[in-house]
């Protein structure tokens, strides 16, 4: 599961892919706008940017079942992977 906050963005700001070379892309862009005024002075403050991450998926991602999930600021990423058989343990007798 991959979780990333991004206070103040919409589901509708934010994609998420995944490339051919089990890449998963998070992108977006960020546009605030705060103003702030009183009696005496105005503000207005504004940051602004895109962003990307990108994460290496296992080999053992099950890309076509990647659910993502946007509450409150957080995107949550839920990669499903299917199992890797662990060889059987043997019991060796100690001799001796």
């Amino acid at each position: 599961m991959f979780k990333a906050d991004l206070p103040g963005l919409k589901k509708e700001e934010v994609k998420v892919e995944v490339e051919d070379d089990r890449v998963l892309q998070i992108s977006g862009e960020r546009n605030v706008e705060k103003e702030d005024k009183n009696d005496k002075w105005h503000r207005v403050e504004r940051s602004s940017g895109k962003f990307l991450r990108r994460f290496q998926l296992p080999e053992n991602a099950k890309v076509n079942e990647i659910k993502a999930a946007m509450e409150n600021g957080v995107l949550s990423v839920t990669v499903p992977k299917t199992e890797v058989k662990k060889p059987d343990a043997k019991a060796i007798e100690i001799s001796g």
